[in-house]
């Protein structure tokens, strides 16, 4: 690909990253202005005051919850793209297959958790909420550790480096967060915890727009075509076959 032109998917996760930080952020002031929770500039939460200010809390009630769903389902459909599509862009280059599937799996399910996150708001279904929570927290920082030891181990286009230390970074800064964020719940700190949540969102959604240093390289085409029993033809090789066929859907 020419070094001066960029393919147009590099757009994607970068739309997925703003799409979904300005939907999640328009949810907080809809809560906020609704008297709903506590400002997150709130310096502590007094006792019997309004709600803390986490992202569940804020999508709960109408109209937030109407927003939140809608930008929990896009955010799950454009994930499961982008993981969808980086699974191919990386097949043909291991050699073991199963850290590139298992990242795959890792982003699918937590995939589905945003959509049971958005679906089933915490006052109607809290224990399905929670395992939404679950799997898009746990699965979601399992991914982040995969993609980044793919992104060095496979340096695609020399850009290893590049990408995969501000991934390891940001995999560190995920973890770091989960961890403080499951402490500062059982110690009932939720002013703290609820900050930490949306940082840790935030780390999330920058990680996913990090793809778009990946996917610029990258043309991803869907090919239609009659079926057929023997798919080569007699003056094609699968050697030529497979050529075509490294970069596409």
């Amino acid at each position: 690909m020419d070094g001066k032109k960029c393919s147009v998917w590099m757009f994607l996760p970068l739309v997925f990253t703003l799409f979904t930080s300005a939907g999640l952020w328009i949810v907080y002031f809809i809560a906020v202005e609704d008297n709903k929770i506590i400002p997150l500039n709130v310096p502590d939460r007094k006792p019997g005051s309004k709600s803390p200010p986490y992202i569940s809390i804020a999508g709960d009630a109408p109209p937030a919850s109407c927003v939140f769903s809608q930008v929990m389902n896009m955010a799950a459909f454009l994930a499961l793209v982008v993981a969808v599509l980086r699974f191919i862009q990386l097949k043909p280059k291991v050699l073991n297959p199963w850290l590139n599937v298992s990242g795959l799996i890792a982003l699918c399910l937590a995939s589905f958790g945003m959509t049971l996150l958005g679906n089933f708001q915490l006052s109607s279904d809290e224990e399905i909420h929670n395992v939404g929570t679950s799997l898009t927290f746990g699965f979601g920082t399992l991914a982040c550790w995969i993609q980044a030891a793919l992104t060095l181990k496979i340096n695609l286009k020399n850009e290893g480096r590049k990408a995969g230390i501000p991934r390891v970074v940001l995999s560190a800064s995920i973890t770091l967060c989960v961890v403080l964020y499951f402490i500062l719940m059982v110690q009932g700190i939720h002013m703290h915890a609820a900050r930490i949540q949306w940082g840790l969102v935030m780390c999330f959604l920058c990680y996913f727009g990090t793809f778009a240093v990946e996917f610029r390289h990258y043309r991803f085409e869907i090919i239609c075509s009659e079926y057929q029993e023997n798919f080569l033809s007699f003056s094609e090789s699968p050697s030529e076959a497979s050529e075509y066929q490294t970069d596409q859907v």
